[in-house]
């Protein structure tokens, strides 16, 4: 524990402190506040300086800040640390904190499979070490000195992973990690573009293991580097040289599994690996070497491996039954993560209760009643109306749970024979749980049952797109979603849900029915209406969303209804034509639009906003420069007859990267949020698809050339061969122009063809040169296939795809 003043003196800060306390809390999101009172804020300054949400943190309770200037507000309770850069503060405090403890610690790095190799050495050792390690894939320049801070009496070994996106980032993630073994993954070609050569890039990631007395490394990625690993004892593996202290040199798939022989120490050993796709066998691998470095017998590690378990580092919501909504963690519990969890679970606002069933926590590397003071306090902070502890500590210790409502149970079994009395019923319920308590079970009995294809979004992915956009803003431009027609096919409440925790400006619907579904799902974000209906009016009004008037008909509907009810200065937008010719008030209305604005006390305009009808395309740039024109005249047509300014907004999605000058006072964001923009190279890693729809194979035949497939006999192979039938059809948006051949999709790696018609529920696919089996995973579109390619092969455009994937397609929402 620091006090205030050691921190103060420690990261070299000026400023008084005026109330000196207890450190134990290092936060740099004024929205993850858990222990205010012990906890220290850092205003970084990022995509928006940290010093705006200081008055967030200390309204929370938090009254110690490091600082980069004096802030504005007035308190005489607050300690305010300045400092020159608030990023290297944390750092050097992160590092001095490492620096108290003597334990080995690895530092694990590469290009992928950092997290994956992290967690399985934690499943490996654990046993016989008390590990502290990186929470889920908190490796960045943030999240590192986050992850070391945890570093605690207790904990005997370390395993950190570090994440560089550019040149220079290592030497920072050196100096707080500290690691006594370097770990180095798989190469490949992630962040690229941060480096001048993939050269470069090795180089950069090598510096995390300087001071390192050993290194583990596959030989073949370092042999041009001999003079780089000279002064490190190196443990090396290879499947392809002889010479590597660890040589693989048989390989075998076994139902399922991988099996390996290997030579080491001038002993044949062998190992069996669950798994037997590239990328797990490779991490399996470095574990495996890892294991050996550190002194394990063979034999050990054969009996681990053999039972290492899947990592889930995602957080997943899905449909639960009795109206539930369920936040799936089943396989991971620790202090840590559950304040990430837990913290997911506030931004749930679908139900108004909210649940958290939690197993013991294992290696926490703190006393057991210290250990669960802190849970106890995480779940009062996060306003869990129900309690539900599964295990003999949490038994225990159950008079430290506040909660309205208050279960505990020794084991799973137990609770699972309660959930019918206990009856869960419309509330959020996360359910985090230790591996050995097998979770899993109390998921499957939640989660509401429903067909195998599965729509996964990507809840990083998408707040990383939205981020994208915000850094292409102009300052103070504001930003409004579009989450029309069920978020483009990804879930209206889930992704207004995310949105309205990061801070948008506004949200656009097309129909009132769908803004209505949103607030009484707990949004609070201004909405406006594209296509407003007069016989909803005052369902529209009632539930504060706010109307697009794009004709004299529309505008004198809605006046009349205002009038009717005595409302007034109820706040409208105005949609101006100007090119698009679908709806919006023409150029030469804008005058007569302006004579009724100026006498009507029932309306307030909000915004005056136009559309974009070509703003990707640079073929037509002198069109979009002549909307542009028009539009400016408008709005100030309109803004000199109303006396006051408004909004005004044009840019669409592509708009906001190809137009920068006409941002005005907001843009519009939409099917960009989702990963597509026309105008954004394909090559860019910056966006990406946030939506992965996947299915299964239900049954898999050995077909004749002479023999047909499917409706009118239309499909049929070449030559001999096989088809899998997989679980999706155009009921499920799999359209039937994808049929005989056309469209394409990804069984175990491969693209393969469709054959025969696409029939409601099903359609055969052409496996004849791949291994597959029944309940494989197929991929109808991912970022490898992805929308805009499925788009091409039917010649129709990514929007339509997207909200074509049916309702009764589960959706499942993840967040890593």
């Amino acid at each position: 524990m620091y006090t205030v003043e050691d921190i103060k003196n420690i990261i070299k800060a000026s400023g008084t402190v005026v109330q000196d306390s207890t450190i134990s809390i290092l936060l740099t999101d004024s929205r993850r506040i858990s222990n205010a009172p012990a906890s220290l804020f850092f205003a970084l300054n990022g995509r928006r300086d940290g010093h705006e949400y200081i008055a967030d943190a200390y309204t929370a309770g938090v009254r110690s800040f490091v600082v980069t200037h004096q802030p504005e507000m007035v308190a005489v309770d607050v300690n305010f640390l300045i400092v020159d850069n608030a990023l290297a503060a944390l750092q050097t405090l992160a590092a001095h904190h490492r620096s108290q403890f003597n334990i080995e610690v690895i530092g694990i790095t590469g290009s992928n499979g950092k997290t994956i190799v992290k967690e399985w050495l934690y499943q490996l050792m654990s046993p016989e070490r008390n590990i502290v390690r990186n929470p889920k894939s908190y490796n960045s320049q943030i999240g590192v000195p986050l992850s070391v801070w945890q570093i605690n009496e207790g904990n005997n070994l370390g395993i950190f992973e570090a994440g560089i996106s550019k040149a220079g980032e290592m030497s920072s993630l050196e100096a707080i990690i500290q690691p006594t073994m370097g770990v180095l993954t798989h190469m490949g070609t992630a962040h690229d573009e941060g480096f001048d050569s993939s050269k470069q890039k090795l180089e950069e990631k090598l510096r995390l293991f300087r001071n390192c007395s050993q290194i583990v490394y596959q030989y073949d990625l370092l042999i041009d580097f001999p003079e780089d690993m000279r002064e490190h004892k190196c443990f090396t593996w290879s499947r392809k040289f002889n010479i590597a202290t660890l040589y693989v040199f048989s390989e075998t798939s076994i139902s399922g599994k991988h099996y390996m022989r290997a030579m080491y120490k001038e002993q044949e050993i062998e190992c069996l690996v669950p798994y037997r796709d590239e990328a797990s066998i490779e991490n399996a691998i470095i574990c495996w070497a890892t294991m050996l470095a550190m002194g394990y017998e063979p034999a050990v590690c054969d009996d681990r491996i053999e039972r290492l378990a899947p990592v889930s580092m995602r957080l997943e919501l899905k449909d639960g039954i009795n109206d539930c909504s369920i936040i799936d963690d089943s396989y991971n519990s620790d202090i840590q993560s559950l304040e990430i969890a837990l913290n997911f679970l506030t931004q749930q606002n679908q139900h108004s209760k909210k649940t958290l069933i939690l197993s013991d926590i294992y290696q926490s590397g703190l006393k057991q009643h210290e250990l669960y003071l802190q849970v106890a306090q995480l779940v009062s902070n996060a306003g869990v109306d129900r309690f539900i502890g599964v295990g003999s500590d949490l038994t225990e210790h159950r008079d430290l749970f506040k909660a309205t409502k208050l279960h505990f149970y020794n084991s799973t079994e137990e609770l699972l024979k309660d959930l019918t009395r206990i009856h869960l019923n419309n509330e959020t319920v996360l359910i985090k749980g230790a591996r050995s308590f097998e979770f899993e079970k109390i998921s499957r009995a939640l989660v509401q049952k429903a067909h195998e294809t599965v729509l996964e979004i990507n809840l990083n992915t998408l707040l990383n797109n939205l981020n994208f956009y915000k850094g292409k803003l102009n300052p103070g431009v504001k930003i409004m979603v579009m989450v029309k027609a069920f978020s483009y096919g990804s879930g209206t409440f889930e992704v207004a849900n995310i949105l309205q925790y990061n801070k948008v400006d506004y949200l656009a619907v097309a129909y009132t029915d769908e803004g209505i579904a949103l607030r009484e799902t707990g949004i609070t974000l201004p909405i406006m209406v594209l296509n407003p209906e007069p016989a909803a009016f005052d369902k529209l009004v009632a539930h504060k969303l706010e109307p697009a008037l794009y004709s004299f008909l529309l505008f004198d509907e809605f006046v009349k209804f205002a009038q009717t009810d005595d409302i007034r200065d109820y706040p409208i937008h105005l949609k101006i034509d100007t090119g698009m010719h679908r709806v919006g008030f023409e150029e030469f209305e804008v005058e007569a639009l302006c004579d009724l604005l100026e006498v009507n006390p029932y309306v307030k305009v909000q915004s005056v906003y136009s559309h974009m009808v070509a703003s990707d395309a640079a073929e037509h740039d002198l069109f979009t420069l002549k909307q542009i024109s028009s539009f400016e005249k408008a709005y100030k047509a309109i803004e000199d007859a109303l006396g006051y300014t408004v909004i005004k907004h044009i840019s669409n999605t592509s708009g906001i990267s190809r137009w920068p000058n006409a941002q005005y006072d907001m843009v519009r964001l939409g099917i960009g949020l989702y990963g597509v923009d026309a105008a954004v190279p394909r090559d860019s890693t910056a966006l990406q698809p946030i939506a992965t729809l996947k299915t299964t194979v239900s049954q898999v035949k050995k077909i004749a050339a002479t023999e047909t497939i499917g409706y009118m006999r239309n499909g049929s192979l070449k030559n001999d061969g096989k088809i899998a039938t997989v679980r999706i059809g155009y009921a499920d948006g799999y359209l039937r122009a994808f049929g005989n051949g056309v469209g394409r999709m990804l069984v175990n790696g491969t693209l393969v063809p469709t054959v025969g018609n696409i029939t409601m529920d099903m359609c055969m696919l052409d496996v004849s040169n791949i291994e597959v089996k029944e309940g494989d995973e197929v991929i109808v579109f991912n970022e490898q296939q992805r929308i805009e390619e499925l788009a091409a092969q039917i010649g129709t455009i990514p929007y339509e795809i997207l909200t074509n994937v049916s309702q009764r397609v589960k959706r499942v929402y993840f967040y890593e």
